[in-house]
C-alpha cells in the first residue's frame, strides 16, 4: 500500500521527529504573521486604536437660571406645552411639528399629570445632538424634580446656539441659508 523507499530508514529504526518548537509548528497547521513595524519589539501586542469619544460641553445656562429669561419663565410656568413644543420641533429638526408635540403633551399632562414622561425624551435627544453634560442629575430625574426649569434650560440652550425659537425648524433652515447662492433652476429642460 505503500511504497517501500518512503524514507531513507529501515523497518527496524523509526523516522525521528524532532522536538524542537520549530518544527513542531512546522508539522501544525500553518502560522502567519503580520508584518511588524520598525523600531516595534517583536514581543510586544498590537496598539489599541483610540475610540472616538466626543467630550462632553457644559450647558450654556444652569439649570435655575430661568430669571435670565422672565418672559419665557413665565409661559413655561403657566402653559409647558408651548415651550415644549418649540423645543421638540427644533430637536426633531422639523420631522415632527410643533403643534403635534404640544397637543401631545398636554394629553399625557392631562391623563397622567406627568408630562415629564414625555419631556424628558428630549432633554436626553438635545444633550447626545450636542454633546451636553448630563447635569445635574439624570434627565428623567431633573425633569420629574423641576420640569419649568429643565424646559427653560433647554429653551436657552437651543437659543444660544443661534435658533429663533419662535419661527421653528423650516424657517430657522431657510435664515440660515440665506447667504448661500444656489445655482437657479431651470425649468422644461434643455430647449433649442
Amino acid at each position: 500500500m505503500y511504497p517501500s523507499n518512503a524514507g531513507n530508514y529501515t523497518a527496524a529504526e523509526p523516522p525521528k521527529f524532532s522536538s524542537s518548537p520549530m518544527a513542531t509548528a512546522s508539522l501544525s497547521a500553518p502560522q502567519f504573521s503580520q508584518p511588524t513595524p520598525i523600531g516595534v519589539p517583536m514581543d510586544m501586542p498590537p496598539p489599541a486604536f483610540p475610540t472616538q469619544t466626543q467630550r462632553q460641553v457644559p450647558w450654556s445656562t444652569g439649570l435655575c437660571d430661568c430669571c435670565d429669561d422672565v418672559p419665557l419663565c413665565c409661559i413655561t410656568c403657566w402653559c409647558p406645552c408651548i415651550t415644549f413644543a418649540q423645543i421638540s420641533e427644533i430637536i426633531d429638526k422639523g420631522t415632527s411639528s410643533c403643534g403635534m408635540n404640544g397637543a401631545i403633551y398636554t394629553i399625557i399632562a392631562y391623563f397622567t399629570g406627568c408630562a415629564c414622561l414625555y419631556s424628558c425624551f428630549y432633554r436626553t435627544k438635545l444633550r447626545h445632538q450636542y454633546s451636553l453634560q448630563e447635569s445635574p442629575c439624570g434627565d428623567c430625574f431633573v425633569h420629574f424634580c423641576c420640569e419649568s426649569c429643565a424646559l427653560c434650560q433647554e429653551y436657552r440652550e437651543l437659543k444660544s446656539r443661534g435658533f429663533n425659537m419662535a419661527i421653528g425648524w423650516h424657517a430657522n433652515v431657510e435664515w440660515q441659508n440665506r447667504g448661500i447662492t444656489m445655482a437657479p433652476m431651470v425649468q422644461g429642460g434643455m430647449i433649442r
